[in-house]
């Protein structure tokens, strides 16, 4: 534990300076010894390579995500995933089940409860002991209806210090902004109106983490989602964290000064809790929260998977998706990325940005438009609006919801399994597992482009859907579940477990995953056209050598390795195969 102190020493030392630095290390020293007396048995993890595994399939759901009579929906939640979802996930990500104001949980008014309409702390242990658990940490921001801003509203000493309040007339133009509301917002306080920074929305006040004061509550309050199951934390929209005027107040070295603080907390008390960032920002800024590879996040948000492989989809041409992941290397033996297609938010747009040209991300702008989606925005510090992302169902982004498309289901089906296959731990959004439609309905009674992809269904709706063989829901459900199912069983999906991309037809996104040992080698081969295309591979090159059987761990087909070490299969429309060597 001394190792992990010294750094939170330095930490806070660089943050506040050496005298107020001392002041909070012998606060937070306490508090560790504490929480380390009270839960020694975090204090015990497997070596960081082990931490993770290919049977880690985190589950992306809305604590009530689905609901029925009686019963509290976090109970409903692990019913659901004990039967309906039993084949599909090791792990499941609760978006934040705290009480809130808006957003859909994301302003947070206690950050130290369950909201009561989902359940309990009982509740989410429950789920803990059977899934790896990930819970949001949404500490850049609070809700506006909170006790710490209430607190400032009424004027009380010292809550005025926990927000970061500005003279309307500062020029703020550098401040990289996420959305296109005024950056602050107007509040009538006991000690007259003040200019509060708001980089979300109005309900969402942003914290002061250049007070210490601040800084030890929020890890208070991550220790807490440890002792009560979370193994991992997922730091939302991090990269906003810390405010120095006259910057553009993203990324800033304070920013990740904190991330590698807390990372050296959990390395004191809990060294099996990862920490995830979430950054929806260009590739260089999203990986900088690696840090070294030893000091940061474990994991990574991969946020350019998700447009590079639409753009695929929509060209039938996967030379950006093949050239960007050829490129791609975790920093060490224990950091990894988190890869997602869909989530509870939009597809993110600007993580594109210096892969695909402008004109490309705006025909994905347009495509979304056409399939009955939304797009939206954000300021630039010249006064002008760019795309900031889609709000949009994945599978009406991938075809067009107005059209009688027979190869729909097959192309989503490939999109993803290329999420799948690829290095990292795989996000599936719980809409994905059926295809779900926009809701265009939702988004309307709201008011808020991303309640298109964000309906709750009551139990009894889903188990209807999935019970009927013709549904649409059951035929996603299907392919994808054995998708899951063999992903979860092959060791070359290990997280860890090598990567490498294999030049190929433009169509073709090819690459070889390899198990940590060497005994296990699958061939990956996703066509993104419609139309067949032809796989020719000199697989000696890569040790598949003449002779070599090669099962598809989905459908069983079974191909070989010539006697010149070529490899020839011709790939359906939007075809997958996932081939295992014979012997591997």
């Amino acid at each position: 534990m001394e190792e992990p102190l010294a750094r939170i020493r330095g930490h806070l030392a660089a943050l506040y300076g050496d005298e107020a630095g001392a002041d909070a290390f012998a606060h937070l020293r306490a508090t560790l010894d504490a929480f380390r007396r009270a839960h020694p048995a975090l204090a015990v993890a497997p070596p960081p390579a082990e931490r993770l595994s290919q049977d880690d399939v985190i589950l992306i759901t809305y604590g009530d995500q689905v609901s029925e009579p009686g019963r509290a929906p976090l109970q409903t939640l692990l019913d659901t995933l004990d039967t309906t979802f039993r084949r599909v996930t090791g792990g499941v990500h609760i978006l934040p089940c705290y009480p809130s104001t808006s957003d859909d949980g994301f302003s947070v008014v206690d950050y130290t409860m369950i909201d009561p309409a989902l359940g309990t702390w009982e509740d989410v242990e429950a789920i803990a002991r059977r899934y790896r658990l990930m819970l949001d940490a949404v500490v850049n921001h609070i809700s506006a209806s909170s006790a710490w801003f209430q607190a400032f509203l009424r004027g009380e000493p010292g809550a005025e210090a926990r927000f970061i309040t500005v003279d309307p007339a500062t020029d703020l133009s550098l401040v990289t902004r996420p959305r296109t509301h005024p950056l602050l917002t107007r509040f009538e306080t006991a000690a007259g109106p003040r200019w509060v920074w708001t980089t979300f929305s109005t309900d969402q006040i942003d914290l002061n983490f250049a007070n210490p004061e601040v800084l030890l509550a929020i890890v208070d309050v991550l220790l807490l989602y440890a002792a009560h199951g979370a193994s991992l934390i997922r730091l939302d929209a991090i990269g906003y964290l810390w405010k120095e005027i006259g910057t553009r107040c993203i990324h800033l070295p304070q920013t990740h000064r904190v991330v590698q603080l807390v990372r050296a907390v959990f390395d004191a008390v809990a060294p099996g809790v990862l920490l995830i960032t979430e950054t929806n920002v260009p590739h260089a800024d999203n990986i900088s929260y690696f840090g070294d590879g030893t000091n940061e996040a474990q994991l990574v948000y991969q946020f350019p998977l998700a447009p590079l492989v639409l753009h695929a989809f929509m060209s039938g041409n996967a030379r950006y998706l093949s050239n960007w992941a050829a490129e791609l290397a975790p920093p060490s033996a224990s950091t990894t990325f988190f890869n997602f297609l869909a989530s509870h938010d939009g597809i993110g747009v600007v993580p594109a940005s210096g892969i695909l040209r402008q004109e490309e991300i705006a025909e994905l702008c347009a495509r979304a438009v056409a399939h009955g989606g939304f797009v939206s925005y954000k300021s630039n510090p010249d006064g002008s609006q760019s795309p900031y992302e889609l709000n949009i169902t994945l599978f009406d982004m991938l075809s067009d919801p107005a059209q009688d498309d027979p190869l729909a289901i097959e192309r989503f089906v490939a999109a993803n399994a290329i999420m799948l296959a690829l290095q990292g731990v795989p996000g599936v959004y719980v809409h994905s597992l059926v295809g779900s439609h926009n809701d265009r309905e939702g988004a309307a009674r709201t008011g808020r482009a991303r309640s298109i992809n964000r309906r709750k269904w009551a139990r009894a709706e889903l188990n209807a859907a999935l019970a009927d063989p013709a549904s649409h829901e059951r035929r996603i459900f299907e392919r994808m579940a054995a998708l899951l199912a063999a992903r979860r069983r092959e060791p070359a999906f290990h997280p860890g477990a090598a990567q490498q991309v294999i030049p190929a037809h433009a169509a073709l996104f090819t690459f070889l995953r390899t198990a940590r040992d060497g005994g296990s080698r699958v061939l990956c081969v996703h066509n993104v056209s419609d139309r067949p295309q032809p796989l020719w591979l000199d697989a000696g090159e890569y040790g598949l050598a003449a002779g070599t059987r090669l099962t598809d761990l989905v459908s069983r087909l079974e191909y070989r390795v010539d006697s010149d070490d070529m490899l020839v299969i011709s790939m359906p429309p939007y075809g997958v195969r996932w081939l295992r060597a014979d012997g591997g």
